[in-house]
């Protein structure tokens, strides 16, 4: 198990985004950075609705739906969208950062508009997985498969003070060579070790650690196998049911996640019927009144829309949709941030 002094969570990207065709109207509603006027955002006129704006982007694919907040969202002003995508006819992609050894790499991270350009301008963009900086090198703490190899896996240590240190199994969001779709909680020893959970191992910072994952613990796992997946956590639905398992994962403390506080937000889910969800809201008052969500929160709408699995992001400064090129949030960092790993949708 790697063990490093230093670590610092940050962003990653996930980006889902369409063809070149995809163009604004001159009336959309939804502006490039800096937001003019009224910030660019037009509410919706039922306060408890979410209401479809894909019309307001021509070109956007037909199997593609954008919809918007309504005002009002878990009882506080909200600013967030969720783009909803058919399986049937699209499949979810990864772009990150090549660094499979959890030693990291001399590969930049890039920001959301970065991967847009770079992957021939696909139609929606969500940022993804946690990453951080050291000593001259980039990491992904968050787990990446693109076209069925392993860019990184899910960093497999954790700790309050270097002293005691921890290995979680954390989230991940996969797309099988079957075609299937699963949230889960993944384990990386090495490439022959590397497990697939329907449940976390229960750690907490408030005990001793738990013994390292395996094939039996903590429970029978199945052998990694994606073609396409992101990672990040924690989890926030299962199986119809709302997980949230951010002590397990080890997102609580010192971790920086801040899961119990309200800040921009990032997850993906999928629904029972083959719909994949992304989902950003924006938060820490970039628009007055607007400070975001905790996870549990999120959760919760997500839930709402339907999804019956879902994985938290990196959020915060890192949080970002486009669509046909154009973000619909105000980055908190006033900027897009260059992040690890990005998903994207054509």
């Amino acid at each position: 198990m790697k063990i490093v002094n230093t670590i610092r969570f940050a962003a990653a990207a996930l980006i889902l985004v369409s063809v070149a065709a995809c163009d604004p109207k001159k009336n959309n509603p939804v502006q490039n950075w800096p937001w003019p006027g009224d910030n660019g955002q037009q509410q919706n006129p039922d306060p408890e609705e979410w209401s479809d704006v894909s019309a307001s982007f021509e070109g956007l694919p037909e199997h593609i739906q954008l919809l918007k907040s309504p005002k009002i969202l878990q009882g506080r002003e909200a600013i967030a969208y969720a783009a909803v995508v058919d399986l049937n006819q699209a499949t979810f992609q990864v772009w990150g950062i090549n660094a499979p050894d959890l030693n990291g790499c001399k590969e930049p991270f890039q920001t959301p508009s970065e991967v847009y350009s770079a992957k021939n301008e696909p139609a929606i963009v969500i940022n993804g997985g946690y990453f951080y900086y050291d000593s001259g090198k980039y990491y992904s703490s968050s787990l990446e498969v693109s076209n069925g190899k392993l860019l990184s896996p899910n960093i497999n240590y954790a700790s309050e003070d270097w002293k005691t240190i921890y290995a979680p199994t954390r989230g991940a969001f996969l797309e099988h060579s079957d075609g299937s779709y699963e949230v889960c909680w993944t384990f990386f020893q090495d490439a022959n070790n590397h497990w697939i959970y329907q449940n976390p191992a229960e750690n907490s910072y408030s005990a001793a650690p738990l013994r390292t994952p395996s094939a039996t613990f903590p429970e029978t796992g199945k052998k990694f196998e994606a073609v396409n997946g992101i990672g990040g956590g924690p989890v926030l639905l299962k199986n119809g049911e709302i997980r949230n398992t951010a002590q397990a994962e080890l997102f609580d403390g010192a971790s920086g996640i801040m899961v119990d506080e309200s800040h921009p937000r990032t997850a993906i889910g999928k629904t029972a019927d083959g719909k994949l969800v992304l989902f950003v809201c924006e938060g820490r008052n970039m628009t007055e009144g607007v400070a975001g969500f905790t996870t549990l929160e999120v959760a919760n709408i997500l839930k709402d829309l339907g999804c019956t699995d879902a994985l938290n992001l990196d959020g915060g400064g890192s949080t970002m949709m486009l669509v046909c090129g154009h973000e619909v949030i105000k980055p908190s960092d006033g900027k897009q941030r260059a992040v690890a790993s990005c998903v994207y949708i054509r």
